[in-house]
């Protein structure tokens, strides 16, 4: 997948293009449905662009540049153009956009957005305006319809609000997979290796949006391939840091992990992060999170 950032200013595609537009924050059903007509398209000699605009980068996001990237090359996407929210574009009227972006330097043939998509100066552009314009400048336009999940449209706000309540399930329903954090490992206090239980500690990226502070089942992948486990995410008050970690007690595994990168999938939500009075009251509890770690994935299989 080629990776652009920015508004191509000196680049035009070489070749006809299916292309979709949006936040795509989080990446969720609805998203995969508008990605994957785009990558039908390729069938039909079309090369699949995803374009994202971010309205605010400082903003916490559920996914970081990082993991979007790997999903959409997943995903099978030919392009992703990356537009910082900068005065030249939102400044620049939608018909402009639709002429000097989506088809002079995009090339575009095939244009799939949501029912809500909006873009332009204020936002004036929507459907109705591509719908208006598609005969003039050549491409087809497809309105895809939201995606559904309990009688409420699938959106990033929808799965905010999941991760918000710690109700992990739902989050891997809206998404299609499970929600993620990565990083590399760290050299934390070993304390958990004074307590016969060794953990990964690892710092989340700065902007990842992350549940509540607690312990959860997760799967964490590995080079050596993927094991269950319980992690902690918060700030360990029994023994005290200063920042928000993810520490995580894997089942079955010895090793050296100190240095590697790794991907920690978020499952169910067993307890809130708690202070106990010493280590002993600390170690029995661990011991009871490992039997919920163990007992929740027992009962998938």
């Amino acid at each position: 997948m080629k990776y652009i950032e920015g508004l191509m200013d000196d680049y035009t595609m070489d070749r006809d293009s299916a292309v979709t537009l949006g936040k795509f924050d989080g990446l969720h059903l609805g998203h995969q449905q508008l990605i994957r007509r785009i990558c039908e398209k390729e069938k039909a000699g079309l090369e699949s662009v995803v374009v994202t605009i971010w309205p605010d980068p400082k903003n916490p996001a559920l996914l970081t540049k990082g993991e979007k990237k790997e999903l959409l090359k997943k995903m099978g996407v030919s392009w992703w153009i990356d537009c910082p929210f900068l005065p030249e574009i939102s400044h620049m009227s939608s018909e402009d956009f639709v002429r000097d972006i989506l088809v002079k330097r995009l090339r575009a043939k095939y244009i799939a957005v949501g029912e809500d998509f909006r873009f332009g100066y204020q936002r004036k552009g929507d459907c109705h305006l591509l719908e208006q314009m598609q005969k003039e400048l050549g491409y087809t336009l497809e309105i895809v319809p939201k995606e559904m999940y309990q009688e409420r449209e699938i959106s990033s706000t929808y799965v905010k609000d999941a991760l918000e309540k710690g109700n992990m399930e739902l989050v891997t329903e809206l998404l299609g997979y499970p929600y993620t954090v990565r990083g590399e490992v760290l050299h934390g206090r070993r304390i958990g290796r004074t307590l016969g239980m060794p953990t990964t500690n690892l710092i989340p990226s700065v902007g990842k949006l992350l549940p509540p502070n607690g312990v959860y089942a997760t799967k964490t992948v590995l080079e050596e391939g993927i094991f269950n486990g319980v992690t902690n995410i918060g700030y360990k008050p029994t023994v005290g840091e200063y920042f928000r970690g993810v520490e995580t007690y894997l089942f079955d595994f010895e090793g050296d992990l100190y240095g590697k990168e790794i991907e920690v999938q978020l499952y169910s939500f067993e307890r809130p992060e708690q202070k106990f009075p010493d280590l002993d009251e600390l170690k029995a509890q661990m011991h009871r999170d490992i039997c919920f770690g163990k007992e929740y994935f027992n009962s998938k299989e």
